[in-house]
C-alpha cells in the first residue's frame, strides 16, 4: 500500500498536517525529537565507554603473574 504513494501524496500529507498542527506545533515536536536523538547517542556512547571500563579492569584484575623485572628482585 505505501508502495504506491508517490511525490505528490507525500506532498498532500504534509501539507495537511501542517494545516492541522500549525507551523509552531510542528517546530517544537521536531526540536524535541532532536533533543531525543541527542540523548540517545550520549547514551550509547556513555554506555560503550562503561563497559570498555570494566573490560579494562576485568583484565587488570585476571593478570597476577609477576612481570620478568619483579622476578629478578625476588
Amino acid at each position: 500500500m505505501l508502495n504506491n504513494i508517490g511525490l505528490p501524496g507525500l506532498l498532500l500529507i504534509a501539507v495537511v498536517v501542517l494545516v492541522l498542527f500549525g507551523r509552531g506545533k510542528i517546530s517544537s515536536l521536531m526540536g524535541e525529537v532532536g533533543k531525543g536523538i541527542t540523548a540517545f547517542k550520549k547514551g550509547v556512547s556513555d554506555g560503550s565507554k562503561e563497559v570498555d571500563d570494566e573490560n579494562e579492569q576485568a583484565q587488570s584484575a585476571r593478570d597476577v603473574t609477576p612481570k620478568e623485572q619483579e622476578k629478578d628482585k625476588v
